[in-house]
């Protein structure tokens, strides 16, 4: 089929550039062969049949598309349309063909294969030489790695805005670290400081293999107790989720327990034991942290500070409540934290 048995007639295009039926005849043939031909997909649709029917698809466009040209000519636009094209954007086309006007918009198309694309749509009236609307013309514009580029852009503001906000949490826990911690000699202090530090690197490791989500509460107190024998720390609970802003301070609250437990109370000796058990109740998580088997403490005092950086911790930061209790045979603490557990 020659080229003028493939197109539909009576388009026509600036009056003042031909003025003889022989030229507008021969522009008409000029403007489908350049529209076929052009490597940018176009279509023309005609709004005088029901339905508004694609009547020509070049090849660029079945390219693009993946449709063959029978399952597109006679057919309207929207089979391009899938689940994720945006309603708004579909109305705004259906508006532009009532109302005759041109319009530039991008919206998120379909291939035949089911694989998506972003379609910059340049929508343009037709009109016949006594002003009547005939052809729609359209022009479609992968546009795909430029909403890729724009995404990429913002996740990395997105990002950068995290980090600066983790960079100033773990700091500010750091300086509190620094300002609560005391001791006797520049030794202790320094070995103290650097504990509370190396559990905040901890927290800050399981947060890097959840990718900064929710951390499992099992999986934070383990890295805490990674020391010490299976025999010694006993874990018992379910699968409870920890909020990524909580895990950092809850960490250096385990800490506390742990350190003093291995210092001074039952992990000060090879038969001494540490079970941590933990439940949720009506969004509370409690965890209890008992001690075992250790030497009988003689007072709160080796625990004293430790004590008034968990309770700032969970009273300013955590917004729950921590209860010690003074055995002989060892300390148990329990803690109450709100809203820990996701469903």
């Amino acid at each position: 089929m020659s080229d003028s048995g493939r197109y539909p007639g009576h388009l026509t295009g600036d009056r003042s550039a031909a003025s003889t039926p022989q030229a507008l005849a021969d522009r008409r043939e000029l403007t489908f062969i350049a529209v076929e031909r052009t490597r940018m997909p176009m279509v023309i649709v005609d709004p005088r049949q029901t339905d508004s029917p694609i009547v020509m698809a070049n090849a660029a466009f079945l390219a693009t598309t993946g449709y063959p040209i029978d399952e597109v000519i006679g057919h309207n636009c929207r089979f391009l349309q899938g689940r994720d094209t945006d309603p708004k954007a579909v109305d705004e086309i259906r508006r532009a063909i009532a109302d005759q006007c041109t319009l530039s918009i991008e919206l998120l198309n379909y291939r035949k294969d089911g694989s998506s694309f972003w379609n910059e749509l340049f929508l343009s009236p037709v009109h016949d030489d006594d002003g009547q609307l005939i052809y729609f013309f359209a022009s479609q514009l992968d546009v795909s790695e430029r909403h890729h580029m724009q995404e990429l852009q913002a996740n990395k503001r997105l990002m950068l805005r995290e980090i600066e906000h983790r960079a100033k949490n773990a700091l500010a826990l750091v300086q509190g670290i620094v300002r609560l911690s005391q001791a006797d000699t520049v030794e202790e202090f320094s070995n103290r400081v650097q504990g509370r530090v190396d559990a905040l690197s901890k927290a800050h490791t399981v947060l890097a293999e959840a990718r900064w989500r929710d951390v499992p509460l099992d999986r934070l107190i383990r890295a805490e107790i990674e020391l010490f024998s299976a025999g010694q720390v006993i874990l018992h609970g379910p699968e409870i989720a920890i909020p990524a802003a909580q895990v950092q301070p809850l960490a250096l609250v385990l800490h506390e327990v742990v350190s003093n437990a291995a210092h001074h109370g039952a992990l000060s000796t090879d038969v001494g034991t540490l079970s941590i058990r933990w439940q949720s109740d009506q969004g509370w998580t409690c965890i209890e942290l008992r001690e075992s088997g250790g030497p009988p403490p003689a007072n709160d005092r080796t625990f004293g500070f430790g004590m008034k950086i968990m309770d700032n911790i969970v009273r300013r930061q955590l917004r729950g409540s921590v209860a010690f209790d003074w055995q002989p045979d060892g300390l148990t603490s329990v803690l109450k934290l709100p809203e820990m557990m996701t469903p």
